[in-house]
């Protein structure tokens, strides 16, 4: 059997983004709940805030580290698998990465000891401070890695001269068409995602009758969030798609899993489809009547553009786009129907007793995490077969490395990635189990630098 080079970088690069972009989504969510919650703390003195605090500050350390790590490996992969990608783009995306790193990462790292560690080193409101410039670092770090990622979906301010991407415009790098309007819709995800998580541990822990009080709260908290975010997110997905349907239109077309020019009039929503990208045609179509002219173009009769518009060589291929929207869409609609439940059981003060609601909650636990996945997949797999779109071909751009080195590199990856996320889940199961009550009030330092600085020590240690 023939390897293909570019295949198995488009699978490497894939797997490894979508490992990586779990931890940052969560970090960046609890990041800002962190921040809340300490606030809450300091204006109320409410005790049961600072315990909340703690116990979801050791998950938060876990997520940020393992983000850290994995997305390392993902600089390193532009040269492993995409080198001509990064010959051709690299006066765009380096900078950016760059300025992601100072800007963002040396703000996060500067402050996360005083978080970590500095609880009972500091004054409350520096420790405070440094957990809102934690959070803030990692808004920072997601708008220039979406500026980056966004630029390569809708490319401006760049010329092209003699196979290099030369920067014409750097306010039009940054600020591109699709980045102001990306951006809120990922940051939007990331603390939707932390709000089912944290509404899901207090369920568990109301179902299974303990720590209450936390459970209370943090069920309160995290589905209160997340009420009032999925329904901004519901405008803001809104927006976004507009933008798309305008920049990309492929994308779209094929997330709908529509092929005709013009569907019919009514148009169907399409739920389930089957399709055939060679024969430009679903074998299977399950939708809803009417649905597709009142969604998508607010009209009874309304016709929807299929992906026959765009020539075959350059269209996304539809399942995967189709399925990566479905994904994320069909779980949106279970949050706002949670969210929308939740504010009757709390009017009729049944938030905390209607076992149905709770378990439903503990099941949508992970949910925020597999909506921002089939986002991803929409947004990358919908760009194909382009990686700068309209620029440079993802065939175009891959290494010249032969496919047994990246078939070596994918299988390595996958064995560390799989001790990364097991260890992940055994350590958070852990603290889930142990409980609040025993979370520590701050994470042990491992020891003084005054005896390790001392000038006797010092003087043996040189001359050995």
């Amino acid at each position: 059997m023939t390897l293909d080079a570019a295949l198995l970088a488009r699978i490497q690069f894939g797997f490894t983004v979508s490992f990586h972009i779990i931890f940052p989504t969560i970090s960046i969510g609890l990041a800002m709940f962190l921040a809340i919650t300490e606030g809450l703390w300091l204006r109320t003195k409410d005790a049961l805030y600072l315990e909340i605090y703690r116990f979801w500050l050791g998950i938060f350390a876990m997520t940020f580290g393992i983000g850290v790590v994995t997305g390392i490996v993902l600089s390193f992969e532009f040269g492993l698998g995409f080198a001509r990608f990064g010959q051709m783009a690299g006066p765009v995306i380096g900078p950016m990465i760059g300025l992601e790193v100072l800007t963002s990462f040396f703000l996060e790292a500067g402050f996360l000891g005083i978080m970590l560690f500095g609880m009972n080193r500091v004054g409350p409101r520096l420790h405070f401070a440094a957990t809102c410039l934690v959070a803030l670092g990692t808004i920072l770090s997601a708008s220039w890695i979406l500026s980056a990622n966004s630029w390569m979906q809708t490319p401006a301010g760049v010329t092209l001269e003699h196979g290099r991407l030369v920067v014409t415009d750097w306010w039009k790098v940054v600020v591109n068409p699709s980045w102001p309007y990306r951006l809120p819709h990922m940051l939007t995800a990331a603390w939707i995602t932390a709000s089912f998580a944290v509404a899901g541990i207090g369920a568990w822990y109301l179902l299974h009758g303990r720590h209450e009080a936390f459970a209370r709260r943090t069920v309160s908290m995290g589905i209160g969030f997340a009420t009032v975010l999925i329904a901004l997110q519901v405008f803001l997905g809104d927006i976004l798609y507009g933008q798309m349907l305008q920049h990309q239109p492929a994308k779209m077309q094929a997330a709908e899993g529509f092929w005709e020019k013009q569907s019919a009039s009514p148009a169907a929503y399409n739920w389930i489809v089957v399709p055939d990208q060679k024969a430009q045609r679903n074998r299977v179509e399950i939708g809803t009547p009417y649905l597709g002219s009142i969604w998508l173009t607010h009209s009874l009769t309304g016709r929807v553009e299929g992906l026959r518009n765009t020539p075959r060589d350059r269209q996304p291929y539809m399942a995967l786009v189709f399925y990566g929207f479905r994904v994320m869409y069909c779980l949106a609609i279970l949050m706002f129907g949670l969210a929308v439940t939740s504010l009757w059981l709390r009017w009729r003060g049944r938030l905390f007793t209607t076992r149905w609601f709770l378990w439903a909650l503990v099941a949508m636990t992970p949910s925020g995490v597999l909506a921002t996945l089939g986002g991803w997949y929409l947004a990358e797999t919908g760009r194909q077969p382009w990686v700068i779109y309209g620029m440079l071909r993802t065939v175009d751009a891959v290494s010249p490395v032969p496919a047994q080195t990246l078939l070596s590199t994918l299988i390595a990856f996958a064995c560390v990635y799989a001790l990364f996320l097991g260890a992940f889940l055994v350590f958070a199961a852990r603290l889930i189990r142990r409980g609040p009550a025993d979370a520590p009030a701050q994470a042990q330092a491992s020891g003084s630098l005054k005896p390790a600085l001392n000038p006797a020590i010092v003087g043996k240690v040189l001359e050995r």
